[in-house]
């Protein structure tokens, strides 16, 4: 069938999926049109995907693939739109590398948020099972795993999970109903739900009396180019093409075919158990994919790690003798906390946990987050080990709103004394005695490459270092202290990452 004419310079049509979401997202794509082109007519068509004629079958279980996206880029092939708008994680590899013309218009935050009733925290807090509704094998694989750690364990955790399907707002009605217990949504969708003047307070009311635990991008990566808004056009179509160019951002462009491509090398369809996003950290971005591949073989890895010749040289990581470096001396007065959030940057730091009751918690690690989980706290979201300014873009979000001046830092006397001169309002609840051990003297002497996870541990042992030594650290405050020492170290994105390359180039 021939497609229809589509040559009018002065219209464009614009077709996704008729869900609340994917209308916001089209009026998105129309606004960075009209950013470029204000003159144009843009016209939104909503349209009933094969994914949404399906509401109560768990997608996994249906033969086939691009169920919210196929019957779009068909009208789209029809000449029914000049450019199809759809949520990225939802098309298939096959199609984006097809013959389309595509551009990446948005991409917002890609972390999953698990929701939770209240009926749900009282249950966890009497040891009772909790169910959680989600049809994605990856979030099984993951979250389940994360949140059985990561919960307040005053009694085992006992998760079940149950099929769940409906666009956002049906999802959070069902969790309203006392259908489930919980649910794990994307925070993209629900950020731009609550940025729309016409949503937002259908989305707070949904909300309200929940709580939220962001999972970290580590332990629960999320789906490939979750978050992104993707246009296609038809190559035919000349003036849709232009249209496209103008708006597209190379960057999340190149992220996502990026993402796209290395997704394909474990596994396709719907039963993806893993995930692959892309960590922006710092002016740096990282690659990283885990989970199980299609054969059912856990994998982690990280790419563009730096790359460090270790032939006849000798390695030293800190984290080999984490617990000999310092000692701990608690100050005597009682930790007060003005602030609603707090954000906890070594689990060391809490003694006492009803010094977090009713407080929003935010912690440096999951390590931190697991132990403070064994003391009964609820902890919201976490750094994922990369520094607090890893947060800079997660606490302003509509879902968190979480401002600097709302936030105390705790964390021991010279890191408290740091984040103060930062303009923070932070507080300590211990020092830390210098431990210097002449046996670890003694090896950190022979060191080619030292891997410090503190700048203190450099402090500590700096005279006794060669004169050609390689300092390796993670991205965040010790990268940056070891700088104003006027040291460059090679920069790992976080304590993980470092492990993990560790691992592999000593196989």
């Amino acid at each position: 069938m021939s497609r229809p004419d589509t040559s009018n310079t002065n219209e464009l049509r614009l077709i996704g999926r008729n869900s609340r979401l994917s209308l916001l997202q089209m009026e998105i794509v129309r606004n960075h049109i009209l950013e470029v082109l204000p003159d144009i007519t843009v016209t939104i068509i909503g349209k009933t995907s094969r994914g949404d004629q399906l509401p109560d079958v768990p997608l996994h279980t249906v033969e086939g693939s691009d169920f919210f996206t196929r019957d779009i880029f068909d009208a789209l092939q029809n000449g029914e739109a000049d450019l199809a708008v759809h949520s990225l994680k939802d098309m298939s590899s096959e199609h984006f590398f097809g013959d389309n013309i595509f551009g990446l218009i948005d991409r917002d935050d890609t972390r999953d948020v698990v929701i939770l009733s209240q009926s749900a925290k009282e249950k966890i807090e009497t040891g009772v099972e909790i169910v959680v509704g989600t049809c994605s094998p990856r979030r099984e694989e993951m979250a389940m795993v994360f949140l059985k750690k990561a919960l307040p364990q005053r009694e085992e955790i006992k998760i079940t999970t149950k099929a769940i399907r409906g666009n956002v707002e049906t999802r959070l009605r069902k969790l309203d109903n006392g259908e489930y217990d919980a649910t794990i949504l994307a925070t993209a969708g629900l950020n731009r739900l609550l940025r729309s003047e016409v949503d937002r307070s259908v989305i707070e009311n949904l909300l309200k009396g929940k709580q939220l635990i962001f999972l970290p991008l580590v332990e629960c990566v999320p789906a490939p180019c979750q978050g992104a808004i993707v246009v296609e056009a038809h190559p035919s179509n000349e003036n849709a093409v232009s249209v496209l160019q103008k708006i597209n951002n190379t960057q999340h462009y190149d992220e996502c075919v990026r993402e796209k491509k290395t997704a394909a090398q474990y596994g396709k369809g719907c039963l993806q158990q893993f995930g692959v996003t892309t960590i922006h950290y710092g002016e740096r971005s990282v690659l990283y994919a885990a989970g199980r591949d299609e054969q059912g073989t856990a994998f982690t890895h990280w790419y563009d790690l730096p790359e460090i010749d270790l032939a006849g040289k000798n390695l030293f990581s800190t984290t080999d003798h984490m617990g000999s470096f310092f000692e701990y001396a608690y100050a005597d007065s009682d930790l007060k906390i003005d602030k609603p959030v707090v954000y906890v940057s070594n689990y060391k730091a809490i003694r006492d946990k009803s010094v977090l009751d009713n407080k929003r918690v935010w912690v440096a690690g999951t390590k931190t987050w697991y132990e403070l989980a064994k003391m009964g706290v609820w902890v919201e979201g976490c750094a994922d080990a990369f520094g607090l300014e890893f947060l800079d873009t997660v606490w302003p979000m509509p879902l968190v709103r979480i401002h600097k001046e709302d936030i105390q830092l705790i964390s021991n006397e010279k890191g408290s004394a740091n984040w103060q001169a930062k303009g923070w309002s932070a507080t300590s609840t211990y020092a830390t005695t210098s431990l210097v051990k002449p046996e670890l003297a003694e090896r950190i002497k022979e060191a080619d490459f030292i891997f410090w996870t503190s700048f203190q541990q450099y402090i500590l042992y700096k005279d006794v270092l060669k004169p050609t030594i390689q300092h390796i650290c993670p991205s965040g405050e010790t990268e940056v202290l070891l700088r104003n020492e006027g040291i460059k170290p090679i920069v790992f994105p976080n304590i993980k990452a470092f492990q993990q390359w560790r691992k592999i180039s000593f196989r």
